[in-house]
């Protein structure tokens, strides 16, 4: 069994890979395998496989169809042989020494059942803790970005994975990262943040704030934060928040392209909220532990050392 297997889903790239791959070719920590789960539909990625391994990377290559990041990233889990798993982007890079420190801090002695490190293009240094479930209810917590989240296997597999109706390509266009920690904090995982490691994701320019591209893009992100409240029965003091606040920031600041960008993330939680409660709420209730189906608090305090 190796430490780590790094589940990477990829679809549309090539040549991006290569920047990832070069990273991991100089870790300081080189116990871990690359699960490759390509859902392209052509053989485009054979040329970048094969400089890979030639190069030295345990790689192994699955094939996953339709595109859809969740149940891809699912599919990697499912043969992966490592201890810890990691869900790196096909467009992100590793700093040399993210592994061995990452493996470091999940060795010491509260033994953590997750460690998410630093995003450098988003996040600014902040010091180490853990998370817990009352922060990350009310999205007070660490930020969580799939890329940064490195997790035990043996975790993933028992809370189901990633939940493939939110992410990239679904009508819930994002929320599986945030919706498996929640998970795991429920089920009283110990996930420890740890922004000594580092991950880099390539940035591209965002559309224009208020243009329709803008819109449509932030509404649809937006549903999976509303697929969040309805899913995890998250308090309603969160809720009207969350719904409020794209409003009233730019309101404050008399910015009308703005608020129509804000309007568009309102609308876009609300929508979320609206039809999880609708199609999902039933079945995901039945799914809670039964202590947690009386209120929001998990069964075991994420937060004990």
């Amino acid at each position: 069994m190796r430490d780590f297997s790094l589940v990477l889903a990829t679809v549309g790239r090539t040549v991006e890979l290569n920047r990832l791959f070069d990273s991991l070719l100089v870790q300081t920590f080189h116990d871990f395998e690359v699960i490759v789960v390509d859902q392209n539909r052509d053989e485009r990625l054979q040329p970048v496989l094969h400089r890979a391994r030639c190069l030295g990377l345990a790689l192994r290559h699955l094939r996953h169809f339709p595109p859809n990041l969740a149940l891809a990233r699912n599919a990697g889990i499912a043969v992966a042989s490592g201890s810890w798993l990691g869900f790196p982007d096909d467009d992100c890079w590793y700093e040399p020494h993210t592994l061995e420190r990452v493996i470091l801090r999940s060795r010491r002695r509260d033994r953590p059942h997750g460690v998410v490190v630093r995003w450098f293009e988003q996040q600014e240094p902040s010091p180490p803790g853990l998370l817990s479930w009352p922060r990350s209810a009310r999205f007070r917590d660490f930020p969580v970005s799939s890329i940064t989240l490195f997790m035990q296997r043996e975790l993933a597999s028992r809370i189901g994975g990633f939940d493939g109706r939110l992410g990239v390509g679904q009508w819930f266009g994002a929320g599986e990262e945030t919706d498996i920690v929640l998970r795991a904090l429920r089920e009283g995982a110990v996930i420890a943040h740890e922004p000594t490691a580092t991950v880099h994701h390539r940035v591209d320019p965002p559309p224009r704030v208020g243009s329709k591209i803008a819109r449509r893009s932030a509404r649809q992100r937006a549903r999976g934060t509303g697929a969040m409240y309805a899913k995890h029965r998250l308090p309603a003091w969160v809720i009207v928040r969350g719904l409020l606040s794209p409003l009233a920031k730019p309101l404050a600041r008399g910015a009308l392209r703005e608020f129509t960008h804000g309007l568009a993330i309102t609308r876009g939680r609300f929508d979320g909220w609206l039809r999880w409660r609708v199609l999902h709420a039933r079945s995901d209730l039945q799914a809670l532990p039964p202590s947690a189906r009386d209120d929001t608090r998990p069964a075991v305090n994420a937060e004990v050392r």
